[in-house]
């Protein structure tokens, strides 16, 4: 479960890792399960997702949602090209996918840098970067998390359901 749910758009990691710590997967196992989870699905997205986001925006049913993901995806290049200007680039790259924030992320990420015609390579690198630093974050804060509230019944009750 931990592995899939850090494939899923919008949660991925930061979603999986608290999840898998709290059902008991030990933390250095967890943190790896999440990361190659989450980069699992990063060549597709590089190399597919923006022909198939362009093909389908302007098809009846999936036109909207389609459009909505081009608009996130140029909007991403954009910011990400405004604060880093041609040089920076890897860093905002690598900043925008680890920094544990809605939208943006290992997905966000690498779609923003097929918007932005960036190399394979460098992307990758960025997004990987990125997703290990949004490990070490979430790892840190889920330990202080499930510390704190590891009396609390629910955690007890939902780590025990999906044992």
């Amino acid at each position: 479960m931990t592995f899939l749910i850090s494939m899923v758009p919008l949660i991925e990691l930061r979603g999986a890792l608290p999840f898998g710590l709290i059902v008991g997967i030990p933390p250095l196992i967890a943190y790896a399960i999440c990361i190659i989870g989450n980069m699992f699905p990063v060549p597709i997205i590089f190399f597919f997702a923006r022909r198939v986001l362009e093909w389908g925006a302007d098809k009846k049913f999936i036109g909207k949602f389609f459009t909505f993901c081009i608009k996130k995806g140029h909007k991403g290049g954009e910011k990400l090209q405004a604060k880093a200007g041609k040089g920076g680039l890897f860093i905002a790259l690598m900043l925008f996918v680890g920094i544990p924030l809605p939208g943006t992320g290992a997905w966000t990420g690498t779609l923003a840098a097929s918007f932005l015609d960036m190399d394979f390579k460098t992307s990758v690198t960025a997004v990987m970067l990125g997703v290990l630093l949004a490990g070490i974050i979430m790892g840190v804060l889920s330990m202080c998390g499930i510390s704190l509230f590891s009396e609390s019944q629910f955690i007890r009750d939902l780590a025990a359901s999906v044992s």
